[in-house]
């Protein structure tokens, strides 16, 4: 599954938390570019990660945690 990081519209985002998120949904992302995802989508500009089905709802779950708006792209 493929997905769109839109926006994070937490007043005071957790970078770490948000870094660390992706790592562990997404199925080919390391820690350094984690963080660097983490910087783009704090500034803004949209982000394209790739998910394992498996995991799927617990993962949506989280990125609305950390008030991450997303679109599922396939």
């Amino acid at each position: 599954m493929k997905l769109n990081l839109l926006s994070c519209d937490a007043q005071r985002p957790d970078r770490r938390a948000i870094a660390k998120c992706i790592v562990e949904i997404s199925s080919n992302v390391s820690a350094s570019l984690s963080n660097e995802l983490t910087d783009i989508l704090l500034e803004g500009d949209a982000v394209d990660i790739e998910m394992e089905d498996k995991n799927s709802g617990s993962a949506l779950r989280t990125l609305r945690k950390l008030s991450i708006d997303y679109e599922i792209i396939e």
